[in-house]
């Protein structure tokens, strides 16, 4: 089994480059577990008091469970992964039923941060972009997928994303293997770098 870890700022192009990965595997091999799915529960807060947690500071994440998670599934587990909800801010009923695979890519903005977690990874990517091309990708992604309106993704981006990428999030670029540039030939030459060392540690790895 082979387990990686790709963090990135917030519209770096993480999921762009786990996409393009994924076409030059079998993705009947590879298991994604997003970050994302991972973020504290916090039911016990009014739906406005949650719109205020900083979601971009990693104890707004549960290590604890996500790392128990991998870990399980290094170990050949079954896992009900946790579904978190972006207009409720918090996690849903749901819980996604995930089977162990030969590849395993844990990507989020904060999975470089946590000694546990990354201690867990083969191979650490970070993805790199320029903060003005991160800020645009956000507000199109939290206006059309999670119903923000400008105001709110621009303050948000002030007040927590900007500070809390400088203070956790680029800093832990020094702990990855692999940084991926954000430029489209840099990009595709890394990707195919990435996939090539992929194929050739599958080569060598036992099934789960």
């Amino acid at each position: 089994m082979l387990i990686i870890g790709i963090a990135g700022g917030t519209g770096s192009g993480k999921t762009t480059v786990v996409r393009n990965i994924l076409k030059h595997l079998n993705t009947e091999n590879v298991l994604v577990v997003s970050q994302d799915n991972y973020y504290k529960d916090h039911n016990e807060l009014s739906l406005e008091e949650r719109q205020k947690i900083n979601f971009d500071h990693p104890r707004s994440i549960d290590f604890e469970l996500l790392t128990e998670h991998v870990m399980k599934l290094k170990n050949g587990e079954i896992i009900q992964q946790p579904v978190y909800s972006f207009i409720t801010h918090s996690r849903t009923d749901e819980t996604l039923v995930t089977h162990p695979k030969n590849v395993i890519i844990v990507e989020g903005i904060l999975v470089l941060t946590n000694p546990e977690l990354r201690e867990l990874f083969d191979v650490k990517i970070f993805v790199h972009a320029d903060s003005d091309e991160r800020l645009i990708r956000r507000i199109q992604r939290d206006i059309t997928e999670r119903g923000r309106d400008l105001e709110e993704v621009l303050n948000r981006y002030r007040t927590t994303l900007k500070p809390m990428h400088e203070q956790f999030i680029e800093p832990s670029k020094i702990h990855a293997d692999i940084i991926v540039p954000n430029m489209k030939k840099k990009n595709e030459a890394a990707i195919q770098l990435l996939s090539t060392l992929i194929k050739d540690k599958l080569s060598t790895t036992v099934e789960p």
